[in-house]
């Protein structure tokens, strides 16, 4: 069985190269099975996953839940709206309270950046990243990683761009570490407010002229605005943002070559993309939605192998 060279997956930032190769290639694996008409396989079956929610999630959780089912796991699953952390209970408490049922992973989504490291200090579990604040979404970097490799090949060398509110974006970074790791180039696009100022030392360029920058790219990756995370104005209205950064059909018509368009979900259509962008042969958002459950999979599977 292939092993990652750790017991947890807290960022992209953490794995090796090879260590993503191997996810990589391993949801390959995954993807065959749940395209089977069975699609249940009996590798977790005595396996404990608890799925911790302190911030609300839809397709990552429904993701996550989908995967450690068809892996054969037993399912636990906690949202924090409902429980005693509105009671003021600590992380630590309610994760070693959940621990006491004898869990054997942990998949987490923290408001606080850094969580997981602090987690994976104090338990013995495995602990999988599932977001953390504005810091690290590392499955989502992955099944994107892997979307891009289907549709252009080995990425070592690709043009990928990445458009919109980088500043407040944990898939952003996480895409960042991946891509970088695989050897493609890396440029981010998106109005100067929303483009943090050391972004630059992370080995990306910054292209402010969006016409430009999907000239440049052989991909692009849209960010959804995050509106609940701004806590000022970062730019005059939507519709400005939508006149100048958005990615719409007539921009790529004036683009001489075909480009692959991808976004991590939840859109804000007409914003930062357009539906008939969304919606078109270019796109490959769905296939994201799909290749996520098989991330997912191999990820459990492979920290399985490093119990202990």
């Amino acid at each position: 069985m292939s092993k990652l060279s750790s017991k947890h997956l807290l960022g992209i930032e953490h794995l090796t190269t090879e260590d993503i190769r191997t996810i990589l290639k391993t949801a390959a694996d995954f993807k065959e099975v749940i395209n089977r008409p069975i699609k249940k396989v009996p590798t977790l079956r005595d396996i404990t996953i608890a799925n911790l929610f302190f911030e609300n999630s839809t397709r990552t959780r429904v993701s996550f839940e989908l995967a450690e089912k068809r892996l054969s796991a037993d399912v636990v699953n906690f949202s924090s709206s409902s429980s005693s952390v509105k009671k003021g209970e600590t992380l630590l408490d309610t994760v070693n309270n959940i621990l006491a049922m004898k869990v054997d992973m942990v998949v987490m989504r923290h408001p606080s950046p850094g969580a997981h490291v602090f987690l994976a200090r104090h338990i013995d579990a495995n602990v999988i990243n599932a977001g953390d604040g504005t810091h690290e979404h590392p499955t989502q970097a992955l099944l994107d990683a892997y979307s891009m490799q289907e549709k252009v090949g080995d990425l070592k060398g690709k043009n990928i761009l990445i458009v919109g509110d980088i500043t407040h974006s944990r898939v952003a970074l996480s895409n960042i570490f991946c891509l970088k790791k695989m050897g493609a180039n890396v440029k981010l696009c998106g109005p100067p407010t929303l483009i943090p100022k050391y972004i630059e030392t992370l080995g990306v360029e910054v292209e402010y002229n969006i016409d430009k920058a999907l000239a440049w790219c052989d991909v692009a990756n849209i960010l959804r605005i995050q509106l609940e995370r701004q806590d000022t104005k970062y730019f005059p209205s939507l519709r400005e943002y939508a006149l100048v950064f958005g990615v719409n059909k007539k921009r790529l018509d004036n683009l001489k070559k075909e480009i692959v368009i991808m976004h991590p979900g939840p859109m804000n259509r007409g914003v930062e993309i357009s539906s008939d962008v969304a919606d078109s042969q270019h796109s490959i958002i769905l296939q994201q939605v799909e290749n996520g459950v098989a991330i997912r999979m191999a990820v459990l599977y492979l920290l399985a192998g490093k119990k202990g």
